[in-house]
């Protein structure tokens, strides 16, 4: 079968032209187990389910059709002619995906969805006609295990099931109102919608070949998960301006929550570059305990209490289970995230390696004791009926941390190459033992509060005089370098220096001189193009956005809330059409880059809003054990 034709984004005269679609160029499906992403054109290109990190049924995204796909659109797109989707939203407050096509003969939409909550796993597509009659096509292509096998596909009734050779125990079944015929290994779907009349397709996972999931009541699962989103986006505390992008951003931060277990991926993807071409191709679908604390602090600023302490609770069990404190776990608490290369796809516009796994996950980062020290210190500040639990988990990191504070590590950005004394990691080992003598003094947990104390002083003093350089007036990546690091900005955020104080001032400065672009965000560190530099690659990187909204965090935090809504607005002005942003962006392309969609880059823009917006937009949080 021939290619689908895939109708590109318009690009203005001062852009690169892209074959393809650009990584913004997609929408969001997930029910808190799983997530899809769905092109412009209809056209579903990553599905992974039950979870998060399951092998991918559709990888188109990180290859070719061949490697699997599922369109529902005019059928007019698929034979060629130009019917591009006229537009498309999220429904409300939902991850309820619209997309709308107004064609010659008539009007049609598309809402896509997958459905949170118990039962089978199902991703469910309808389409309704609007106006006139317009003539449909819904073509699956499934090729599961990241697009390599394909499959056995068996009719049953109206009923079909794929096959899973990663999984003899398990199917998936395409329920559809419609006609559907087997072509080769596709499953193919001609019909014609007019105005009112639906459509729906479900496709479900369920274990045991000879038990399928009961028949799905499409408007039913369509109504309970648009009540769903709208109840949860609900519970959001925030009253300040743009609330509607907030509102969009916790979403996106929802549809990351292993719901599980509480777990938080840092993205629903692999392997989506970092620079095109490049090789910064990395698996960010498992729960990382830093990016998690990140995210848990930006749900709770904004209301939500029962995640934050469900996330809570997740990475106390995942880290006692450990030996030491691994930095990043599967959502199930999984230790071992062997890091492989599946050399058979030709990754996003030929950027490979394509990786699963991520070996990272044995590194020795620092920093991460800080995040969760902080993150569980203010949880026990916003429901002191935790506090006790809480406060012994800031002792007990305190107490491993005594170990490790002063050995070389890999860092925040996980360097690949030589272990350094890197700043940021040692602000937050001060942070750390930090909260656990506030933890101490408050009475909330027992601990040798003295011994601490002196390491809080012991490190401080060796941070000041290692790492800050007086002709920079500022702080440096690591001790004894020249560089600077846009990481730094979260250490001071943490309170390692008052606001006032002139080294804190002098960072910022010149972390936005030295790091900042013309187009107002920032980097992390400066790469070194075609050689490999210390971070053990080679290449450059786009600009990373978490470091723009620490940059408008820390600008508010110095008495310039001017600059810091200015740096806020180029972090909004960014995000595609539905409100969703990747890890990094390059302006000289205006395309986004890396893993889509990115907790990080939306805890960016919840962090910055919250510090430019007045104290009381964000409300009170309801208690962590009310229910909904």
């Amino acid at each position: 079968m021939t290619a689908l034709p895939y109708i590109p984004r318009q690009h203005t005269a001062d852009r690169a032209p892209v074959a393809g679609p650009r990584i913004e160029d997609h929408g969001l499906l997930g029910d808190q187990k799983g997530s899809a992403l769905v092109r412009r054109d209809g056209t579903v290109v990553w599905l992974c389910m039950p979870r998060f990190n399951s092998p991918a049924v559709f990888t188109s995204l990180l290859g070719t059709e061949e490697h699997g796909f599922w369109q529902v659109a005019p059928a007019s797109l698929m034979d060629g002619t130009a019917v591009p989707a006229s537009s498309r939203r999220y429904v409300g407050n939902t991850l309820v995906l619209e997309t709308t096509w107004v064609c010659d003969t008539g009007t049609a939409t598309v809402r896509d969805f997958m459905v949170p909550g118990g039962g089978a796993p199902r991703l469910v597509r309808i389409v309704t006609g609007a106006t006139g009659k317009v003539t449909m096509r819904s073509l699956l292509r499934a090729r599961p295990g990241y697009g390599r096998t394909v499959p056995r596909i068996t009719a049953l009734d109206r009923r079909h099931a794929i096959d899973l050779p990663e999984n003899e125990e398990a199917r998936l079944w395409l329920d559809a109102d419609a006609h559907v015929r087997v072509e080769g290994a596709d499953l193919v779907s001609d019909f014609t919608v007019a105005d009112g009349e639906t459509v729906a397709f479900g496709l479900s996972r369920r274990e045991g070949v000879d038990s399928p999931p009961p028949v799905p009541v499409d408007d039913a699962l369509l109504q309970f998960t648009l009540e769903f989103w709208e109840a949860w986006a609900a519970r959001c505390t925030y009253t300040g301006p743009d609330r509607e992008a907030v509102v969009r951003s916790l979403l996106t931060l929802a549809g990351l929550i292993y719901a599980p277990t509480g777990a938080i991926v840092a993205a629903p993807t692999t392997s989506l570059p970092e620079e095109i071409g490049g090789t910064r191709n990395f698996d960010y679908r498992f729960g990382w305990l830093r990016d998690g604390a990140f995210a848990a602090s930006a749900l709770r600023r904004y209301g939500y209490l029962r995640e934050t302490f469900a996330w809570a609770m997740w990475a106390a069990q995942a880290v006692s289970s450990a030996s030491r404190l691994q930095i990043m776990f599967g959502v199930g608490g999984e230790t071992e995230l062997p890091e492989r290369e599946l050399n058979w796809l030709p990754g996003y516009e030929g950027s490979t390696p394509v990786r699963i796994g991520n070996a990272a996950a044995d590194q020795l980062q620092v920093d991460v004791y800080g995040e969760l020290a902080v993150e569980f210190h203010e949880l026990a500040l916003a429901d002191s009926s935790w506090a006790g639990r809480l406060g012994s988990l800031v002792v007990a990191l305190a107490t491993e941390l005594e170990q490790v504070w002063d050995r070389p590590d890999s860092g925040i950005w996980e360097m690949r190459g030589p272990e350094r004394c890197f700043t940021h990691s040692r602000m937050m080992a001060w942070a750390t033992f930090d909260r656990a003598v506030r933890t101490i003094e408050a009475g909330h947990a027992d601990g040798p509060l003295d011994r601490f104390r002196a390491l809080r002083e012991k490190i401080h003093s060796e941070v000041c005089e290692q790492s800050y350089d007086s002709d920079l007036n500022s702080f440096t990546q690591s001790y004894g370098a020249r560089e600077l690091d846009a990481s730094l900005l979260h250490g001071l955020l943490a309170g390692f220096l008052p606001a006032d104080d002139k080294r804190f001032i002098g960072t910022v400065e010149a972390v936005q001189r030295e790091l900042g672009t013309d187009d107002g965000f920032l980097l992390r560190y400066r790469t070194h193009g075609d050689e490999v530099g210390p971070d053990g690659f080679a290449g450059r990187e786009g600009r990373f956005l978490i470091c723009t909204g620490w940059l408008a965090e820390a600008l508010a935090e110095i008495g310039r809330p001017d600059d810091a809504r200015t740096v806020l607005d180029s972090l909004l002005a960014i995000r595609n059409g539905l409100g969703l942003l990747a890890e990094e962006y390059d302006p000289a392309t205006g395309r986004q880059l890396g893993n889509f969609p990115q907790a990080f880059s939306h805890i960016a823009h919840l962090g910055a809003t919250a510090k430019t917006a007045s104290p009381e937009a964000c409300g009170t949080p309801e208690p962590a054990g009310a229910k909904s």
